[in-house]
């Protein structure tokens, strides 16, 4: 009789964005791999997913929806590259003394961050899996909505696409208002966003829109707990389902 091998026990490095929520799904899907749960980080003090901006009471929302537990690495304000290592690499010494040596990332084709993160991972002696790597964005873009995910940029680049597309749905009609040379996926830094629901939930988390501020550069779109399933539409009319600091190392949309 032929015996399969056991599936790889992975990590998955959660952003609540949607090219971390296609990482998760794919990995789901992988029989040669079991999600043990999913790692992200906090601003401390803040109490927010860094970069994004997203509460954490909304993270901790979605990790109940996914089913999941949630591991956070807790970062200072206006963290170095060293802060931010050294509390990534705290947060993951359980995880690989627990047996898992993979951490799932839902990066595409920037090869310099790709690297970064081996190199983040190396001394643990971990290695990242990169299920989406390559994929064409425009197309994955385009499953990401047909597939019934739904998401809200929260966090937008104005030197890369208008500041008031923050807090619109990802959706079609978002897609046809960017910019010419910006990337369908924000690949770039373009934009991030927090999905809220999908195949890959259980549940879709209820949220509410707040206000939208400028932070150093960037405009963020406050997201509250709670609210009425009927706020959740986007400005398109397109049916949905359901102020941070920037850290300076690499986030995924």
């Amino acid at each position: 009789m032929i015996r399969s091998s056991p599936a790889t026990p992975v990590l998955a490095s959660w952003s609540g964005g949607k090219d971390s929520s296609l990482a998760l799904r794919a990995v789901l899907a992988d029989p040669t791999r079991a999600v043990s749960g999913l790692l992200t980080t906090v601003t401390a003090g803040y109490e927010r997913i860094s970069m994004h901006g997203v509460r954490v009471d909304l993270l901790e929302a979605q990790a109940a929806a996914l089913g999941l537990p949630l591991t956070t690495a807790r970062i200072p304000p206006g963290a170095s590259n060293e802060a931010y290592e050294s509390a990534m690499r705290a947060a993951l010494r359980p995880a690989r003394q627990a047996g898992i040596t993979e951490v799932v990332f839902g990066d595409l084709f920037l090869a310099d961050v790709r690297a970064y993160r081996e190199r983040l991972l190396a001394p643990v002696g971990m290695r990242g899996h990169y299920p989406l790597w390559g994929r064409d964005t425009g197309a994955l873009a385009a499953e990401f909505i047909a597939d019934r995910f739904r998401a809200v940029l929260v966090c937008v680049d104005p030197r890369q696409v208008p500041a008031e597309l923050c807090g619109r749905d990802f959706d079609r009609t978002l897609l046809a208002d960017l910019p010419a040379g910006a990337d369908p996926c924000g690949e770039n830094g373009e934009f991030h966003t927090f999905v809220y629901d999908g195949p890959i939930f259980r549940a879709p988390v209820v949220w509410r829109r707040g206000a939208v501020v400028e932070r150093d550069g960037f405009w963020f779109c406050d997201l509250a707990a709670g609210g009425d399933a009927r706020e959740q539409r986007g400005a398109s009319g397109e049916q949905s389902g359901s102020a941070a600091t920037r850290p300076s190392p690499p986030a995924t949309t």
